[in-house]
């Protein structure tokens, strides 16, 4: 019988953060794959935890995907981990979760701290809609084509950015987008955690030549929706429209008041002719 795999969230900053099921699961599974061993091992001997420990990371995802795959299909059962926060979102870990898929192998979730989404909860910027966009690409025409694509979403839009590119992102973000509010939020859970309200152009003016360092998120609000502004003739077309296409007056009204805006029993009347026509 197969093992599990348990993608297990492991603190952003805080060892605090690292959850008694979480600490269980390592403890007793048969193996750990790690991004970086070095930082797991560190964590775990923090917490006492002998459980071995493999190498899992981009670079060799496949070779030792495959190993991996071998044991828990063997009934050894495997913790997936990252570096900081939930591994397989922007991580190579998604390609392990979907071989074991693929596989017919049982993946549980073991939650923990997820950096993306602590920063928005605190930025202050809307959250009830927004799209994690990771890190952008490195190479010039796909950022620009990524930017391009970008540029009238209306969520909230979230990034990752290493120090060493965080200047050349924030001027690539401005032109692409304009000025438009924005939060930097360096550090989470960490001493030095920070969240900056401003505004894509005074993050270019304060960031211009400075020396920074930590791992940024940025959430940086959407674009603004367009409106547009019905009259109740236009609703009353677009009713009558509806209705030719075989939808009955009531649901024909009901759909052009939800499109314009405008009152249902206001369409609906005009497009009997209780209100002497329109």
């Amino acid at each position: 019988m197969a093992g599990v795999l348990y993608v297990v969230g492991t603190p952003i900053g805080n060892l605090g953060d690292f959850s008694p099921r979480a600490a269980e699961v390592l403890r007793t599974c048969d193996f750990i794959a790690a991004e970086d061993t070095r930082v797991t091992r560190r964590l775990l001997n923090h917490f006492a935890i002998p459980t071995p420990v493999v190498s899992y990371h981009e670079h060799n995802s496949r070779t030792a995907g495959e190993k991996i795959l071998d044991r828990v299909l063997a009934g050894e059962s495997c913790a997936l981990v990252t570096d900081a926060g939930m591994p397989a979102v922007s991580d190579p870990g998604e390609a392990l979760v979907a071989l074991m898929h693929a596989h017919g192998v049982r993946v549980e979730a073991v939650p923990g701290p997820t950096a993306f989404a602590t920063a928005v909860a605190v930025s202050g910027l809307p959250s009830r809609r927004f799209t994690f966009e990771g890190f952008l690409p490195v190479q010039k025409a796909q950022r620009r084509a990524l930017l391009q694509a970008l540029a009238s979403e209306t969520r909230t839009l979230v990034f990752y950015e290493a120090p060493h590119r965080l200047f050349k992102t924030l001027c690539d973000l401005l032109d692409a987008f304009g000025d438009r509010e924005l939060a930097l939020v360096k550090e989470l859970t960490k001493l030095h955690e920070t969240v900056e309200r401003t505004t894509l152009r005074e993050a270019v003016e304060a960031y211009r030549g400075k020396e920074v360092r930590g791992e940024y998120v940025l959430v940086l609000r959407g674009a603004e929706a367009e409106t547009t502004t019905w009259s109740l003739p236009d609703a009353v077309e677009r009713a009558r429209a509806l209705e030719q296409a075989g939808m009955g007056k009531t649901q024909a009204a009901k759909t052009a008041a939800r499109e314009s805006g405008l009152k249902k029993s206001e369409i609906y009347k005009a497009l009997t002719g209780q209100d002497g026509g329109v």
